[in-house]
């Protein structure tokens, strides 16, 4: 089992920038795909192609609003 942030940081390191991941888009793809999800499991193997298929389905706007606030 690969917990969250093993997840991020091996997607992050697979991918290039356009399809760079954060904790808060990991988080709203859970949300949204939950029935992809069983306990707390992120499995690269089994979520890196649909979190890749979500990420490049959302619209320009979705994105921004995704993306952390600077302070």
């Amino acid at each position: 089992m690969t917990k969250k942030q093993q997840f991020l940081l091996e997607h992050n390191k697979l991918s290039p920038l356009n399809l760079q991941a954060t904790t808060l888009l990991l988080s709203r793809f859970k949300i949204e795909k939950a029935t992809l999800f069983k306990d707390d499991n992120w499995s690269i193997d089994k979520l890196r192609r649909p979190f890749i298929f979500w990420l490049t389905s959302l619209t320009t706007e979705e994105k921004a609003r995704l993306k952390p606030r600077k302070a």
